[in-house]
């Protein structure tokens, strides 16, 4: 009997995400995102032409997709800390 193994894909691997979870929050939603725009990058990279000049703009965009993901997460998810701050210091008040 042979066992099949999922490979995960480039943006699955970065990210830890699998497309096939449904996205609970905003955060899981912006995952799904990026590793989505991860996969189209990896698979153009692996079926397109091999150039020195490809690797390196390939490795640079693929930190600039990590360090959006994490922007994007912090500007969306802001509200649940401010909200969480506003009700820390009505108790304190009280």
């Amino acid at each position: 009997m042979i066992k099949e193994t999922k490979v995960p894909t480039l943006g699955e691997q970065v990210f830890e995400w699998s497309l096939e979870t449904k996205p609970a929050n905003t955060s899981e939603e912006i995952k799904e995102l990026f590793v989505k725009v991860l996969n189209l990058m990896g698979q153009e990279y692996q079926q397109g032409a091999k150039h020195p000049m490809k690797s390196l703009l390939f490795d640079h965009a693929l930190g600039e997709v990590v360090n959006a993901q994490l922007a994007v997460n912090k500007v969306l998810t802001i509200k649940h800390y401010t909200e969480n701050e506003n009700s820390r210091e009505e108790i304190i008040a009280e």
